[in-house]
């Protein structure tokens, strides 16, 4: 089933400009207490992501890091932090409401090297081969365009730049569901499998890429992720085909997503992909 690119983009942004973010949910990322502590108050209540990509990405001091996505700033403030005064951050996000909080965020963390554009990942406002680093934090997923994504990312990469991003990924089993679903949960609503962003990355021309870390979601985990976006008729087209339709006749919105997340536990997880220009 096809799906129009603006149609999923408006459903995305209206649901997070409307949601809140969960602290805890950072901690399961896979942040420190010493990187959340080293954030204005706040900041880590705003988070959405699903990984910690600057865990595994050797941000040096001086280079240009550039995240697709920024949300309301977390990423943009540690990396800041990494690379210093003489190193530089660019954020690109769509969503006004998350432009606004994290310039906010990033002005009360006293940061004078970050700068937050408006714009698409998959046409990003950045010039050609500009960058050393560009990372991403569960929002790649939500893109009803990868492979534009991914030529993005090779495009703005200096030669020898790296790419690290984490992101929800399913396995087959729920990727043939997903995509006969439109105008469900954005969080997981576009997720593709592993091999697919394999794929989409050497069409791009980005090379040595790899998965360096995993984190399988649990029935517990889910249920945070789903109700994240969750509405009575985004609960209704949960990602279990036969399980949407009993929810339908049966179960509110949070009795669907409990019924969701015990069917998806196993086939739903964060990947953190690592490559290179």
């Amino acid at each position: 089933m096809s799906v129009d690119p603006d149609t999923v983009r408006d459903a995305v942004e209206r649901t997070y400009a409307r949601t809140r973010g969960d602290s805890n949910a950072a901690r399961l990322a896979g942040y420190t207490d010493a990187q959340l502590g080293a954030v204005p108050d706040g900041v880590p209540a705003s988070f959405f992501g699903c990984g910690n990509p600057l865990a595994y990405a050797a941000v040096k001091p001086g280079e240009t890091v550039l995240d697709l996505g920024s949300g309301a700033g977390l990423d943009l403030i540690l990396a800041a932090q990494t690379v210093g005064p003489s190193g530089r951050v660019i954020g690109v996000d769509m969503t006004d409401a998350m432009i606004e909080r994290a310039r906010a965020n990033v002005a009360r963390a006293g940061l004078g090297n970050v700068e937050v554009r408006t714009g698409l990942i998959e046409a990003l406002p950045v010039d050609t081969a500009s960058v050393d680093w560009v990372i991403s934090n569960c929002v790649i997923s939500l893109s009803p365009e990868k492979a534009r994504v991914f030529r993005e990312i090779a495009r703005v990469l200096r030669p020898g730049g790296q790419m690290l991003i984490s992101d929800i990924v399913v396995d087959d089993r729920l990727a043939w569901v997903l995509r006969r679903l439109v105008r469900i949960a954005p969080s997981i609503a576009m997720a593709q499998t592993e091999a697919a962003y394999f794929d989409a990355m050497r069409d791009a021309g980005l090379a040595d890429a790899a998965v360096v870390d995993r984190l399988v979601y649990e029935p517990d985990d889910l249920i945070g992720l789903f109700a994240d976006d969750a509405t009575r008729e985004a609960a209704a087209a949960c990602p279990v085909h036969a399980l949407a339709e009993r929810a339908r006749r049966t179960a509110a919105a949070r009795g669907a997503i409990k019924l969701a997340a015990r069917a998806a536990s196993g086939h739903v997880w964060s990947s953190k992909f690592r490559a290179r220009r």
